[in-house]
């Protein structure tokens, strides 16, 4: 497949990137799955036998940057103007999405800035930064505020900011992997996901695959404690984490809330949402490793996770997402001699 070059890859013809009204769409993961499929090839889709049935599992972590982080920073960075990018973009993120926006960045040649909390794995700081981005930490167990130190950065520079999960374009990208599931389910077994069940964090992917795969029902996965998502739905309205939310091995997934553009999807397509277990998580990693010779990290397995709990009723037609595989080799290798 010839690669497009970076400039050979127009703007979108849309509505501005600055503007905070759009809505994604379905149209929009279409595209989005169009732009990704240009310059990546699809990650695979393989069959794991789980109590009797077969579920489709799609390996995210086998992306460029490790996770499927990489889909939403490249729709939302080619559809800025020339002027936009002029002025650079800054992203918030413990490491997955850090180095998305920062992978996109430097393909697109745009300046990028990134917060992360101090306390983000050393492999994902270090990534980011080889990628070219400016890294500004934050003391997360301090209690700082990451959004205020994000916006009083781009108020300083004028930069776009790339959210994590509250944007439209972020949104539509990251449902590109519903496209793709759904072409490969087709291909391999005729037939689209009737159920896709996905590690969930501030609801960017989950939203996504709600907007891309219409007719499946989504179910959102989050840590212990963190589950602000799940409670959420339960609540009719957007509940913070708690500021005695316990330490997680999943910080992939630590967001403080959901955004009210992805809640307003959640809310109408996700009935309710399941948290997992460190202990349950550490097993999905195991067998993961063992049955699909993957490596994938403690959040990427959260979807997994409750599978193999027995939390989710499967059907002929299941699909999981592994959303990341950017772990430690240390603590990959600590959570492998386990006993529990």
């Amino acid at each position: 497949m010839t690669m497009p070059s970076p400039a050979s890859l127009a703007p979108a013809p849309s509505d501005s990137p600055a503007s905070t009204a759009r809505t994604p769409t379905y149209e929009g993961a279409c595209e989005a799955a169009r732009r990704v499929a240009a310059i990546l090839p699809e990650t695979p889709l393989l069959t794991l036998e789980v109590d009797g049935r077969t579920i489709w599992c799609k390996a995210e972590g086998l992306q460029p940057i490790g996770a499927f982080k990489i889909r939403g920073a490249w729709h939302r960075l080619s559809a800025l103007s020339e002027a936009e990018r002029a002025r650079g973009v800054i992203g918030v993120s413990s490491g997955n999405h850090a180095q998305g926006v920062a992978w996109a960045a430097r393909r697109l040649g745009i300046a990028a800035t990134i917060v992360m909390p101090c306390d983000a794995p050393a492999i994902k700081l270090a990534n980011t930064r080889a990628l070219g981005a400016e890294v500004v930490l934050y003391d997360r167990p301090g209690g700082v505020d990451r959004d205020a130190v994000t916006e009083e950065l781009r108020a300083a520079s004028g930069a776009t900011l790339v959210h994590p999960f509250g944007d439209a374009w972020v949104i539509e990208g990251q449902g590109s992997v519903g496209i793709e599931i759904a072409a490969q389910m087709q291909r391999q077994a005729g037939f689209a996901p009737d159920l896709i069940v996905t590690p969930c964090g501030g609801g960017g992917l989950t939203a996504g695959l709600a907007i891309a795969c219409p007719e499946a029902a989504i179910i959102p996965v989050e840590p212990e404690g963190w589950n602000d998502v799940g409670q959420s739905l339960a609540a009719g309205h957007i509940v913070p984490v708690g500021k005695d939310a316990p330490a997680t091995p999943c910080d992939a997934l630590q967001t403080p809330a959901t955004h009210p553009l992805n809640f307003a999807i959640l809310s109408a397509r996700c009935p309710f949402g399941l948290n997992v277990s460190p202990a349950e998580v550490r097993r999905a990693q195991r067998l993961i490793f063992e049955k699909l010779h993957l490596v994938v990290e403690p959040g990427g397995a959260a979807a997994l996770a409750a599978v193999l709990a027995g939390k989710v009723e499967l059907t002929d037609r299941t699909a999981v997402v592994l959303s990341g595989g950017n772990t430690d080799a240390a603590a990959f290798a600590a959570m492998l001699a386990g006993q529990d």
